[in-house]
C-alpha cells in the first residue's frame, strides 16, 4: 500500500474498498469490478439465470406438477378445482354457445396458465418453448460470431484477393433484408429439408433454424470484426512484430485475437437477444420450430386465436421474450463499458 493510501487510511480510519482498481490488474479484472458494482447488470443477469433454470426444469415440471404431456393433444382431460372435476375445454359462452373454450388460469398446480386450444398445459410448454428459444438463440450466435471472427479475421489481416473475395460474399448477404432472407431460406429448407454429404438434417429438426438464423447475421459481426483488425493491422505493435520477421499465425494468434476477442464478448448478448426475437418471429410463422416441438414463437401463434377470451397463451410467451431480450440488453451494453478502457473507475 503507497503513503498517500496509508496517510488516507489513517484520517478516514476506513480500510481501502476491495473492489477498488489496482494498477497491476488486467482488463478482465477491471470488466469484473465494474460489473459488480452496476445493480441493473446485477439484476439483469439473476433474471436471465432464473429463465434458464425454469427452462431446463421443464421436464420435472411437466410431469411432476403439471401431470400431463405438453405435446399431446388433451382435449377431453379434466381436472379438479375446489373439489369439482371440471373439463379443460369448456363449453363456449360466446354468442350461440357453439364450440369449446380452453380452461382459463388455474393458479394451481394444473394448468397454471390454462390450456390452448388443444388442451395442453400452457405453463408446461412455456418452459420447455423456452428450452428450445435459449438453445437456438445460443447455438446461433455461436455459429455466426465464429463465421464472423474467421471472415473478419482472415479478409482484414490477410487483405488483397482474400479481402474482395469474403468482401463480395459480405456484400451479397448484406444486400438482402434480413427477415426476407431467413423466410427464404426457412421456406426452402423445411420444404426439402438440408442434406450436407452423408448427413441429412430433417424438416423438423432444431437444427435448421439454428443455422438459418446463424448464417443471416454474419455479415453484421463479420464487417466491424474486419475493420478492427484493420486498425490492429496497421498499430505499432504489429508493424514491430512484423518487421522482426515474427510469423503471420504468431501475431494474429498473440496480437490479434486476443484484441478481437473482446469485441465477439460484447456481441454474445446482443446478438442472443436478437436471435431469440428472429427464432420467435420465424417460428410464429410457421417456418421456425416445426410441431410438435414449442418454443416461445409457436405458443405466441397457437394463442393468437384466444386472445380476447384466454390471453395468457400469448401473453405468457410475450412476457418471456420481452423479459430475456431486455435482461440481454442490458447485460450486453455493461459489458461494452466495462470493457472499454475509456471507462474510468470511481
Amino acid at each position: 500500500m503507497s503513503l498517500m493510501t496509508d496517510s488516507a487510511v489513517a484520517e478516514t480510519g476506513l480500510p481501502e474498498p476491495e473492489s477498488s482498481y489496482r494498477p497491476g490488474a488486467g482488463p478482465w479484472r477491471r470488466a469484473w469490478i465494474l460489473l459488480k458494482r452496476d445493480k441493473p447488470t446485477i439484476l439483469a443477469a439473476v433474471v436471465l439465470v432464473l429463465i434458464l433454470l425454469a427452462s431446463l426444469a421443464a421436464p420435472l415440471y411437466a410431469a411432476h406438477v403439471a401431470g400431463s404431456d405438453p405435446f399431446r393433444s388433451n382435449l377431453s382431460a379434466r381436472i379438479t378445482i375446489d373439489g369439482k372435476r371440471v373439463k379443460v375445454m369448456q363449453a363456449s359462452t360466446e354468442g350461440l354457445g357453439l364450440g369449446v373454450t380452453p380452461i382459463g388460469p388455474t393458479w394451481g398446480a394444473q394448468y397454471f396458465l390454462g390450456a390452448d386450444t388443444q388442451g395442453r398445459d400452457v405453463a408446461a410448454r412455456l418452459l420447455y418453448g423456452g428450452r428450445n428459444s435459449l438453445l437456438i438463440a445460443t447455438a446461433s450466435t455461436v455459429i455466426c460470431l465464429v463465421l464472423a471472427a474467421v471472415i473478419g479475421i482472415s479478409a482484414g489481416f490477410f487483405g488483397g484477393l482474400t479481402d474482395q473475395i469474403l468482401s463480395r460474399i459480405l456484400d451479397i448477404l448484406w444486400a438482402f433484408p434480413v427477415y426476407l432472407l431467413a423466410i427464404s431460406l426457412s421456406i426452402v429448407l423445411i420444404s426439402h429439408g438440408l442434406t450436407i454429404g452423408p448427413v441429412t438434417i430433417g424438416a423438423d429438426s432444431l437444427l435448421l433454424p439454428i443455422f438459418i438464423i446463424g448464417i443471416i447475421y454474419v455479415p453484421y459481426v463479420a464487417r466491424p470484426v474486419r475493420g478492427r483488425v484493420l486498425a490492429l493491422k496497421k498499430s505499432e505493435f504489429v508493424l514491430a512484430a512484423t518487421g522482426l520477421g515474427i510469423p503471420a499465425w504468431r501475431i494474429l494468434v498473440k496480437d490479434i485475437l486476443p484484441n478481437v476477442s473482446t469485441m465477439l464478448i460484447v456481441f454474445v448478448p446482443l446478438m442472443m437477444a436478437l436471435n431469440i426475437i428472429t427464432e420467435s418471429s420465424l417460428s410464429f410463422l410457421s417456418i421456425g420450430v416445426q410441431a410438435p416441438d414449442a418454443s416461445w414463437g409457436t405458443i405466441i401463434q397457437d394463442g393468437q386465436t384466444l386472445l380476447y377470451t384466454r390471453p395468457a397463451v400469448a401473453l405468457a410467451p410475450g412476457i418471456a421474450i420481452a423479459l430475456t431480450v431486455l435482461s440481454l440488453n442490458v447485460l450486453g451494453d455493461a459489458i461494452r463499458d466495462a470493457l472499454d478502457p475509456r471507462t474510468k473507475l470511481v
